[in-house]
């Protein structure tokens, strides 16, 4: 059975499904039609049902929730991997800071441009719970964010991926990483992206994917340098050390299973998101039973 599959050209999605699109596990008659898109672009994708599997944002998610369902791998969660605000003006993000820190609201900074990676990410979905004041957006791709920053057309960057490596060298500076706000506020692990399935296909299917897709990530794991040309071929001109830190990063043992940990954050998250009226509210269940 041949099912379409859409993931990015990031290293931690790329590393994650290297064996799995390669065969070299077992894929127990599932083989695979893939796209590589931008997070964003799969959120749109989702959103039409283009796809049978597709990894989106959990803010994504939360629209695209009646027609899909979440698998227990290959999610990327974590303590210290949340998207970053930055800016070029040191002085603005002391300022920034402060404010975020007495809760007082923005005041006259309120207008500030922000560039962002997509309104669907789960890092607008964070900033929204920081910031709520900061609604003069520009989406950008991801990685033209840090540019925009550099030559004037914005005043805040939201970055996310392997930007949060390289965004001090170009003399760029933090305003906050909504990774430790969220995880300070809840004391849970952020969830950023997960893998999802069709509702639609047969339950015997959606089951085999979620072990192949464990069985996957956790064949990464064993051999990381399996798909190293794969990775690197994705890696927009990244080195090996940044291709690696990057999947450190975004890969780890939530990628192998949720668990109760990883269910109980994504739980939170969404009802966080409807309490404040940033998503609708569905009766679906999130999780593949």
């Amino acid at each position: 059975m041949k099912l379409t599959l859409g993931f990015s050209p990031c290293p931690n999605d790329t590393f994650i499904f290297d064996a799995l699109i390669h065969h070299k596990i077992d894929t127990k008659g599932l083989d695979f039609d893939v796209e590589y898109q931008d997070v964003e672009t799969l959120n749109l994708k989702a959103f039409q049902g283009d796809l049978d599997i597709t990894k989106l944002s959990y803010h994504a998610f939360a629209y695209a929730v009646e027609d899909y369902e979440l698998l227990d791998a290959g999610s990327a969660l974590g303590f210290g991997v949340g998207p970053m605000l930055i800016t070029k003006d040191a002085t603005l993000a002391e300022v920034l800071q402060a404010k975020l820190k007495s809760g007082d609201g923005l005041g006259e900074f309120d207008k500030l441009k922000v560039g962002y990676p997509g309104k669907f990410t789960t890092a607008n979905f964070l900033l929204g719970l920081a910031f709520p004041e900061l609604t003069n957006k520009i989406e950008l791709v991801f990685s033209d964010i840090e540019g925009a920053l550099l030559d004037g057309s914005i005043d805040l960057g939201l970055i996310i991926h392997e930007n949060r490596f390289t965004y001090s060298e170009k003399g760029l500076y933090k305003v906050v990483d909504l990774g430790e706000y969220w995880e300070n506020t809840t004391k849970f692990p952020i969830p950023l992206g997960g893998i999802v399935v069709k509702r639609s296909l047969p339950k015997d299917v959606k089951d085999t994917l979620n072990t192949i897709l464990k069985e996957s990530v956790e064949f990464a794991f064993a051999n990381p340098k399996s798909g190293l040309e794969f990775i690197r071929s994705h890696a927009q001109e990244m080195s090996e050390e940044v291709m690696y830190k990057h999947i450190e990063l975004y890969v780890n043992k939530y990628s192998v299973e949720l668990g109760v940990e990883g269910r109980n954050a994504i739980t939170k998250m969404f009802e966080k998101a409807q309490e404040m009226g940033f998503i609708p509210h569905s009766d679906k269940k999130l999780f593949l039973s």
